[in-house]
């Protein structure tokens, strides 16, 4: 019980910020307790920069933020060796890589090089950095934010790459109500330095322990391996998911359970969290008007519950 009061009070501080969009905000919340990294896909000013450092703030995190851009080079992010006179040796001066929630800003705007040193350090939780290899502080997570790809100065990140981020978002623009709000109210920025961290690191690795200790039973595991069969038939997506997918799938269900204050993974938790964790690993067949979370939701229609 004690854990789901506590993240009702992560929920509510986080909405205060980012009105109206309760959905959102739960997703992000159940993908930093799965322990995965965050994608946030969508136009520049819907508040994705401010959600990210709201969830920095409200899970008590030290936070960096970079922002990516074609001539960002891979030690920019991972950091530098630098000769120091008075110690006559190099000495390692670490980079923003070195955050507990690292804030990349508009990652498709990087040079494939620069993307390809944030995967490895999502990967492995390790950077090498002149033949050495340096470990990342513990709890990592990154938050990466996109701008669709139609925009211009904008390298696609490779399908190996996005099936990397456990979770894809997209906040979209507010509702009428929230708007206002915004436009009446104060900045949300100078919202977010005042928010209070909620969680200390012992509490955030307790909760992402109870997420794994969450239980599945057998119905549930053959109807999770019943929607990876449907994804690999050819009749909805190009390929299917890997297993890596399915294992992340049943990670977000899990703390999704946790968040409805179940120790048991319902099929609501999985349908909950299925389009935001395998929509952007798929390609979809056929008329490309409609996009992979439509071809999901099209999909889990057609496979039958436990």
């Amino acid at each position: 019980m004690h854990a789901q009061l506590k993240i009702k009070s992560l929920l509510d501080q986080l909405n205060t910020v980012i009105v109206g969009k309760s959905a959102q905000v739960q997703d992000c919340v159940a993908c930093l307790l799965a322990g995965g990294h965050l994608l946030i896909e969508d136009v520049p000013g819907v508040g994705k920069t401010t959600l990210a450092h709201a969830l920095a703030r409200t899970f008590g995190l030290q936070f960096a933020r970079v922002q990516f851009t074609a001539d960002l080079m891979p030690s920019d992010l991972t950091g530098v060796s630098v000769y120091e006179r008075g110690k006559e040796a190099f000495v390692f001066h670490p980079g923003p890589v070195f955050a507990q929630v690292l804030l990349a800003d508009e990652i498709n705007r990087a040079s494939p090089k620069t993307q390809s040193a944030l995967l490895e350090a999502m990967e492995e939780k390790q950077v090498s950095v002149e033949g050495e290899t340096r470990a990342l502080p513990h709890p990592f997570f990154v938050i990466a934010t996109q701008n669709p790809h139609d925009q211009l100065g904008t390298f696609a990140l490779p399908e190996s790459q996005l099936d990397r981020f456990l979770m894809r978002i997209s906040i979209g623009y507010p509702d009428r109500a929230a708007e206002r709000l915004l436009l009446a109210g104060s900045d949300r920025r100078d919202l977010v330095d005042s928010l209070l961290p909620l969680l200390s690191q012992d509490e955030l690795a307790q909760l992402q322990r109870q997420v794994l200790a969450v239980h599945t039973a057998e119905p549930l595991l053959n109807y999770v391996q019943d929607l990876i069969a449907a994804t690999r038939t050819g009749r909805w997506f190009l390929q299917g998911l890997s297993p890596r997918a399915g294992i992340a799938l049943v990670r977000a269900a899990k703390a999704q359970a946790l968040i409805e204050g179940r120790d048991y993974v319902a099929p609501d938790d999985v349908q909950a969290v299925l389009p935001q964790t395998i929509a952007h690993r798929l390609v979809p067949v056929g008329d490309a008007r409609r996009g992979a979370v439509e071809q999901v939701r099209a999909m889990v229609e057609s496979v039958p519950l436990p």
